[in-house]
Order: structure tokens, then sequence, then C-alpha cells
């Protein structure tokens, strides 16, 4: 790939409605999904692209293990796939034995688990209200431990570098800030960003937020305290996920829809054109790396 300046722009990848996004730090390889043309795609540094599942549709989180597996979110739980083996199955799928509906973001929770939230796949695809939804933690050992609740649509997930803050988007709504205990509880549940459109997140090395929106030609930077600073502007309609990469961490990359898509999606408009974009961008400061997580999986 080229070089970029701050402020410069490549397209890499296209789609009908591009949402998750993960980066392979050591093999270059960045994930992502289209939750409307289905699949989890890999964009490898020669460009080729390399895809599983391709009929599994509403992949709103990716995320990777440290055996090189890929997980993705969606209807019916979290799948694995292993592009080296070929091997996949189901990280989880249920929650107190009961079938899941489906679930969107993924984070890593620091000790080998994660951090995920449901979703109510069932009303976003009849193109009503959904539900309320949830956010959950999935321990290293498989045990999920509910660690928040009363959220209309959670979205965009990130833990603080020090694990002591946590954030989640909740569309439609806000961007809320929780409170982390050693125990990975989260508490303290307030706004740190009043905007409707939110999404997707990053975290910078300087521990300032990078939120998404879907009906938002920029991405909006939040420090810890909630201060706003300056915008970052991009070609995109919209923007429904960032994350950092790159040898230094400061490219990044964005998935990006049409300025209506995120509405058209949500009244349950069909969406067939391939005009969803995933670009590369370059950033001033370095993005704060994603760990994988470390599940044994079989």
């Amino acid at each position: 790939m080229k070089e970029l300046s701050v402020g410069q722009f490549e397209k890499v990848a296209s789609g009908v409605y591009l949402e998750g996004l993960a980066v392979d730090y050591k093999g270059g390889i960045v994930w992502y999904s289209d939750v409307i043309g289905g699949g989890l795609h890999g964009l490898m540094p020669d460009g080729k692209i390399e895809s599983f599942n391709p009929g599994r549709m509403w992949t709103g989180g990716v995320m990777l293990n440290e055996d090189g597996s890929v997980f993705s979110s969606g209807q019916g739980g979290i799948m694995w796939n292993n592009p080296q083996s070929g091997k996949s199955g189901w990280l989880v799928d249920k929650i107190g034995g009961k079938p899941l509906n489906g679930i969107n973001e993924l984070m890593p929770d620091g000790t080998g688990g994660i951090y995920f939230g449901t979703v109510d796949i069932e009303m976003v695809e009849r193109g009503q209200p959904t539900r309320p939804t949830a956010l959950y933690r999935l321990t290293v050992d498989r045990e999920v431990v509910k660690v928040a609740d009363g959220l209309r649509f959670g979205n965009g997930l990130m833990l603080s570098a020090d694990r002591k803050r946590f954030y989640c988007n909740d569309t439609f709504v806000c961007t809320y800030a929780f409170d982390v205990a050693p125990d990975l509880t989260l508490s303290n549940r307030r706004v740190l960003l009043d905007k409707e459109d939110v999404d997707g997140m990053a975290l910078d090395a300087e521990g300032n937020l990078w939120v998404t929106g879907f009906r938002s030609t920029h991405l909006t930077r939040v420090r810890p305290d909630g201060t706003q600073l300056s915008p970052v502007q991009t070609p995109a309609g919209a923007i429904t996920q960032i994350r950092f990469g790159g040898a230094d961490m400061r490219d990044y990359y964005i998935n990006t829809v049409p300025a209506d898509g995120g509405d058209s999606l949500k009244n349950g408009v069909p969406l067939t054109n391939q005009n969803s974009f995933m670009y590369r961008g370059r950033s001033d400061v370095p993005g704060m790396p994603i760990p994988p997580a470390r599940f044994k999986l079989t």
C-alpha cells in the first residue's frame, strides 16, 4: 500500500454495507464484514480478498483470537473461523441455555476473554423498533456474565488501556462511559457524548475516543472527560466502524456507507448496491492496539 499523509485517504475494499473491522498486526490482514452482502472478508497485504461464511448476514463485530482465528458476531451468536486450518465453530451461541437472537460488537477484556453486546436482529430484519439489549462478558473459561442492560441498540465497544474505563455506543441515544472494577464488572454509567448516530469506535494512544456516525461524514474525537477535540473529516457519506493499524499504528481503516444507508437499514428499506467502501487514512497520533482474545478453540 502507498504511503499516505494525514488528510489523505485510499479506497481499499467495497460491499453493500460494510461494518465490523479487525486488524491482524502481524499478518497485515484487515478483516471486515458486510452486514447485508454477507460474509467475513480479509483484505490481504497484496490487495486480494479472502472470504468465509458468505451467506451469513448481520455481522457487526469482528476480532481476533491468539491462534489466528477470526471471531465474527451476528445471527445466533459469535462464530470463529481459522484461516490456516479451515476449521470453524461457535464461540458462544446460547446464554442461560437459550439460543441467542444476535450479537453485535466485541471487545477483548484484557484477561483473555471478551465483552460483547446483544442485538435484536429479529426486529432489525423487520424494520421495527428493537427491544432492549445488554452487555456481557465472556470469560476465557466461557462463563457468561451480564455487566449492563437497558440499552436501546448496543453498538461500538472499547476498553481503556488501563482497564479502568469502558465505553459503549447506544445507537440512536448517545455514547456511554462506565467505570471498570478489578473484577471487570461495570458501574457508574454516564453520558460521554450526546450524539444520536453513534456507531463504531476506537481509542488512540492518548486515550481519546474516535467515534463514527452512520449519518456523519466525520470522525468525532472525545477526551475521557467528554471534551470534544477537532473532528476528522473524511470522504465518506457516513461511517460505521474504525480500527487503527500499520507499522506505527498511525494508519486507520474506516468502513463507510451512503449518507442514508443507516436510516434505510433501520426502516427496513432493501439495500443492494455495492456503494459501501473501506478507506485507509492516516492519523497524526497512533491508535491503541487491540490485543487478541485467548480462547482455546477446537
